[in-house]
């Protein structure tokens, strides 16, 4: 019995005293490290790449102002006659800020005798300020008679 007794002690005495290896209690404060000019000057060149970003979409914002699609179309090249055919080249403007889809034009070609020729083209997708070429082909010279070109209709995303 004598012994259970001393064993119990000895429990005891290693629960109750201190550990041999304590670990050392390392604190960060930021309050008193010191920035060095590398980080100064990180720190100036990302804010100003975060405000040029925020500026340029508050500018965007204000100048389209969400305005919906308005088309501009513009002969700038004349026609050319090759192989029997006149190709009418044209470039579609969407001067809205908003997208457009499916974006219709037409052109007709009315002549003096009182015949006329029809065209169609169809754009699937005209982003705000966007500009897309296209073409008409007739057979007759669009110089000789009357050449509307114009939207007819689009449609909204």
């Amino acid at each position: 019995m004598g012994e259970e007794t001393n064993s119990t002690t000895n429990v005891d005495s290693a629960l109750n005293s201190e550990p041999i290896a304590t670990a050392q209690k390392t604190r960060f404060s930021l309050g008193n490290t010191k920035r060095s000019s590398a980080e100064w000057v990180t720190l100036a060149l990302s804010s100003l790449i975060l405000l040029a970003i925020v500026g340029l979409v508050l500018y965007d914002w204000q100048v389209t102002k969400n305005l919906p699609p308005a088309f501009r179309i513009e002969m700038v090249e004349p026609a050319r006659f090759t192989e029997s055919h006149y190709y009418v080249p044209f470039t579609l403007r969407n001067t809205g800020g908003r997208i457009a889809r499916t974006v219709q034009v037409t052109a007709q070609l009315h002549l003096p005798d009182g015949t006329d020729e029809n065209g169609e083209q169809q754009f699937d997708f005209l982003s705000g300020h966007e500009r897309k070429k296209g073409g008409f082909v007739f057979e007759h010279n669009p110089e000789s008679g009357d050449l509307v070109i114009r939207v007819a209709s689009f449609g909204l995303p």
